[in-house]
């Protein structure tokens, strides 16, 4: 049997770097599995990173937990070459291999798809507009706002943003095609994530003082709960969705699916039952409440989140740990709140082993009253969150401001980068007073 006879047109490969994973990297993922019915996705190792292209915000381990939970990956491959070579994807039996339609080089200047196109095995894909890890560093040097977005609601209606109103309105219809494609299932065709939206006051959103119910508007409408799953609720702002939260909500189904096995859910008997009815599925459905920006730079600070509410809301949507979204969720998860969600009141509320209290109050005291509040213990990225990140991207500035220079990008002048860590120590210290963590 020869080469070609072992290779599989329906499985794709896809490589880069990933670094500090955003919905243009998912999107790229998502284009490839529609080419096929398997992805296979190359991830470079740190020292090939720096070596061709400059250092990475995250390391190999932390970069690998990001494309693992990509609902439309099949599998990951840690080390792949920085110029893609045939031998190495023909071990993974891939034919075609996939890009962006940029022109990625290697340290001498040469393409790093040139064995593949030279061998006809290239396709591609459009590159995701208006988002990049460069645009995200540079939000994070120069301390920029104009990023933030006031109503997600009114903005996919073009009644918000930039622009005449055609450009708004086209600007609305664009995002909200791709919330769509983001919140399909594995095979990157049909509806699988639930989408609502949660409308109510400043004051119910951002603070304790208010219970109010508010009201629900479906945005898209996903597989949904199946006979049997529990609801778990899970919440917060997952701005550079990264491996903190990643593993968190990883955890979150771990944890579930112990409880199932306890309670014979996978039993061959309850496992041809579900057969029985069409398909398996797993036990737990997570609802994921994502917080608009203003309530997360009320209690943040600065420039936080660092990704908008659009931007973080696509990092979730594409996770495979995650079976619905509410835009607009509460920093305080009230029992008017939790008594409302579309699928009914939670059957438990789970919250990372990162503390988020405030020395005021509580915000998980309605669901430790309710018998539902579990929390998630120490795991080996819980450290890993935006303030981390942003730390990271300080604390080696000249090195990125250099990557910056090299893609054609401005770097942050010694101002503007000084302000920065005089604004971070500021919000520290407010924190220490308050009790707060640093920016998740």
């Amino acid at each position: 049997m020869d080469e070609e006879e072992l290779l599989y047109d329906k499985r794709i490969w896809l490589d880069g770097c990933w670094d500090f994973f955003h919905h243009g990297h998912a999107g790229a993922m998502l284009q490839a599995r529609q080419l096929g019915s398997e992805l296979y996705v190359g991830v470079h190792s740190d020292e090939e990173i720096l070596k061709n292209k400059g250092p990475t915000v995250m390391d190999l381990d932390e970069r690998l937990a990001a494309v693992d939970a990509c609902r439309w990956v099949t599998k990951s491959v840690p080390d792949a070459p920085y110029v893609t070579e045939l031998p190495f994807i023909g071990r993974y039996h891939c034919r075609y291999v996939v890009h962006g339609d940029d022109i990625t080089s290697d340290s001498n200047g040469e393409d790093c798809y040139r064995f593949v196109k030279q061998a006809g095995r290239f396709k591609v894909v459009k590159r995701t507009p208006s988002i990049s890890t460069t645009d995200l560093v540079g939000r994070m040097l120069l301390c920029t706002k104009t990023h933030f977005i006031t109503s997600l609601e009114r903005t996919l209606a073009g009644q918000e943003g930039s622009g005449t109103a055609e450009e708004r309105r086209a600007e609305g219809e664009a995002m909200l095609t791709r919330i769509r494609q983001y919140a399909t299932d594995e095979s990157g065709r049909d509806p699988g994530v639930d989408v609502y939206f949660w409308t109510a006051s400043d004051a119910a959103k951002a603070e304790d003082t208010k219970e109010e119910m508010g009201s629900f508007r479906q945005l898209l409408s996903g597989r949904g709960v199946k006979l049997g799953q529990r609801i778990v609720y899970v919440d917060g702002g997952f701005d550079l969705f990264s491996s903190g939260h990643i593993e968190f909500l990883r955890q979150v189904v771990l944890a579930e699916e112990e409880l199932a096995r306890a309670d014979g859910w996978y039993s061959q008997q309850a496992v041809d039952e579900r057969l029985g009815k069409g398909a398996d599925y797993g036990p737990v459905f997570v609802v994921a409440g994502v917080h608009d920006d203003r309530v997360i730079n009320h209690w943040k600070g600065i420039n936080y989140p660092i990704m908008n509410i659009y931007e973080r809301g696509l990092c979730v949507l594409q996770c495979r740990y995650v079976n619905a979204v509410i835009f607009g969720a509460p920093f305080t998860p009230t029992k008017s709140y939790l008594a409302g969600l579309p699928w009914g009141t939670p059957d438990a509320v789970y919250h990372g082993p990162t503390a988020f209290i405030p020395l005021s109050y509580d915000p998980y005291a309605t669901p430790k009253e309710m018998g539902i509040f579990r929390q998630i213990s120490v795991h080996k990225f819980q450290n890993v969150d935006a303030g981390s990140i942003v730390q990271r991207i300080l604390r080696s500035r000249d090195l990125y401001e250099e990557r910056q220079r090299k893609k054609g990008v401005k770097a942050a002048n010694e101002a503007a980068q000084r302000e920065r860590e005089i604004l971070e120590e500021e919000q520290r210290l407010r924190e220490e007073e308050r009790n707060l963590p640093q920016p998740s």
